[in-house]
């Protein structure tokens, strides 16, 4: 792998959070990079989570910028919604998106980063030239919907194929990975390419959701710099 100037960055999914109390979950992890918002529909993926008014609202009392990720259907209507919300990032699925460029377009128009994200069967070799578009690029590994899930491996080549596009291309996007993150697993995530790290119950399913966070942060910025 080629070296890259990207820093790793640990943004747990307040999908394992409790949701009587985000604001109180989302102080707990204030010494992340950002906050991983996962938005689902019931549609797109078989799971009902949060909409546009509860994430426009975490945005007014977050300690740290909001990373939504949509897993909905019409991210075309949506997404720039999200964007208008003052959100850091916004992420689309390419799957559920009809004109992926110009909805990438919208979202940076509206002051939000644009991240488009695929799941683990979707191949990444026919978006690699839309690259210059997209400030992150998402590998779920795991199919979306729920938390919990074991990481899939057989997503590492993906990621390491998306690594080398993104770096012999010279633009400069993250590549994110969403699912199944552990302490035990994130160095090789991190040595196949990847480097921001969505933990969801291996950060909340700890004792100390902070140190959880600075762990995992260490063990990827080791492999990551190798």
């Amino acid at each position: 792998m080629s070296a890259s100037p990207q820093k790793c960055c640990i943004n747990p999914s307040i999908l394992s959070a409790d949701f009587a109390n985000l604001e109180a979950e989302l102080a707990r992890i204030s010494n992340a990079d950002a906050a991983h918002v996962d938005v689902m529909d019931n549609h797109f993926v078989p799971n009902l989570t949060i909409g546009l008014p509860v994430v426009q609202r975490l945005q007014k009392v977050s300690p740290i910028p909001l990373d939504a990720h949509l897993m909905i259907a019409d991210a075309d209507r949506w997404a720039p919604m999200f964007a208008d919300a003052g959100l850091d990032s916004v992420t689309f699925h390419v799957e559920a998106a009809v004109a992926p460029i110009k909805l990438a377009r919208e979202l940076r128009a509206r002051g939000s980063k644009a991240g488009m994200a695929l799941r683990p069967a979707t191949p990444v070799e026919p978006y690699l030239d839309m690259l210059s578009e997209l400030d992150m690029l998402l590998i779920m590994t795991v199919e979306p919907g729920f938390g919990g899930q074991a990481f899939l491996d057989v997503t590492l080549p993906k990621i390491r194929r998306a690594r080398e596009a993104v770096d012999g291309s010279g633009v400069n996007v993250a590549i994110q990975v969403d699912g199944g993150v552990t302490e035990e697993n994130i160095a090789r995530a991190a040595e196949a390419g990847a480097n921001i790290f969505v933990a969801g119950s291996s950060v909340y399913g700890k004792p100390s959701p902070e140190e959880a966070i600075e762990s995992l942060r260490k063990n990827a910025q080791l492999a990551f710099a190798k």
